[in-house]
């Protein structure tokens, strides 16, 4: 097998891996947190599509009612209290 497609099949394998436990860790912390001030699951939810994001964000508004949104999911242009 050429080396170059060794290195490429290495890294698709990497990416998918990275891309699987992340996508694993922020649907963890939409669908089954403690708290949505979780410092982890705010960074990997901040950073999602908007489309994503918005679904993670109605998620955790279900399941925490009306605490303060954590960063990403408040509405902009709002007072930092209203929920996307």
């Amino acid at each position: 097998m050429d080396p170059v497609m060794r290195l490429l099949r290495m890294l698709l394998i990497i990416v998918i891996a990275f891309a699987g436990f992340f996508g694993f860790r922020w649907h963890t912390y939409v669908s089954n947190a403690d708290s949505p001030y979780d410092e982890v699951g705010i960074a990997l939810n901040s950073r999602m599509p908007q489309p994503i994001r918005k679904w993670g964000c109605d998620k955790l508004h279900a399941t925490f009612g009306n605490v303060l949104p954590p960063y990403g999911c408040q509405a902009q242009g709002g007072d930092g209290r209203s929920w996307m």
